[in-house]
């Protein structure tokens, strides 16, 4: 694969307006403020950006949408799973369409199954439809409830996927995280999710990771990685404690929720998250605004 996806890559939020409808005219606006904010990528129709409760002609349309506005100037990564094969192949057939750099996708996840071998039976079918770009597979057991072994997952599939470029990696069990990461020489990139334990999955070897908050707190994370770059574990973990803290706050609050508001707290208002995430109410907002200016974000997070 020609593209390899590296730093911090933004899983955007599709902008709404208050019925639920897509806002679209928000895309360009976030595009721009990713790009001033040094993130290097974004990940599209994923979980913060509600793919699932997206019908398949919005999610196509948020595709469209991203990819002008990125133009060029960040990689853009559809996710492309759902629980009809039909339909995954006819959204990565459009991702590459609309010149996407590359597709994700999660499994079909509402008939659970338990054998690798038919998770890269329907990563083969998917990636068909798309033979140009690169596929990453979208772990993330938390939501699917599958939490197959990734090293196996590669010892079968990378004969079967010649599009197979690596994994989105959403869960916080960094030794399996290492496993997958150092196979086979590190043939694969394995994109780490799990804002809040960024610097343990630089310890592990990361170099690209996709996350909501790098949406807002862009320059905080690369505070973080500069800081391991040079060796200053001790500043590293300072600015993952206050990441943690954020996190913390917005938990509090719903964290589907709370990760879109936030964008209006910044200025850029993506609108409510749809049911059945619902939204916060006003004095909710002001409650969270408060609790995240007493630690500083509004100051560290976006300067």
């Amino acid at each position: 694969m020609e593209k390899r996806f590296t730093g911090l890559i933004a899983a955007v939020f599709t902008p709404m307006c208050e019925d639920g409808s897509l806002n679209l005219s928000q895309v360009r606006p976030i595009a721009e403020h990713l790009i001033r904010t040094q993130v290097s990528g974004m990940f599209v129709c994923g979980t913060t950006g509600e793919g699932p409760s997206l019908s398949s002609e919005e999610r196509r349309a948020t595709a469209a949408a991203y990819v002008e506005a990125a133009a060029g100037k960040l990689p853009v990564m559809v996710q492309v799973g759902h629980n009809s094969l039909a339909e995954s192949r006819v959204l990565a057939s459009d991702a590459q369409a609309i010149g996407a750099d590359a597709i994700s996708a999660i499994p079909p996840a509402y008939f659970k199954f338990e054998a690798i071998k038919t998770l890269v039976d329907c990563l083969v079918e998917i990636s068909s439809a798309a033979p140009k770009l690169p596929l990453f597979y979208y772990h993330i057991p938390s939501v699917t409830g599958m939490d197959f072994d990734m090293v196996e997952f590669f010892r079968q599939a990378s004969g079967r996927l010649p599009t197979l470029a690596g994994i989105k990696f959403s869960d916080s069990a960094i030794p399996k995280f290492q496993a997958a990461a150092e196979f086979e020489n590190r043939r694969f990139d394995v994109l780490f999710g799990s804002d809040e334990m960024l610097l343990s999955g630089l310890c592990a070897g990361a170099t690209g990771a996709v996350g909501s908050t790098y949406n807002f707190a862009g320059p905080l994370y690369r505070r973080l990685i500069d800081a391991f770059d040079r060796g200053d574990i001790d500043e590293a973990r300072k600015y993952q404690a206050l990441s943690v803290e954020m996190l913390r706050i917005l938990f509090r609050y719903g964290i589907r929720p709370a990760l879109k508001a936030v964008m209006k707290l910044i200025g850029l208002d993506c609108g409510p998250a749809r049911l059945p995430l619902g939204k916060l109410t006003q004095d909710q907002l002001q409650a969270m605004k408060e609790e995240l200016g007493a630690i500083g974000f509004f100051h560290w997070a976006l300067v």
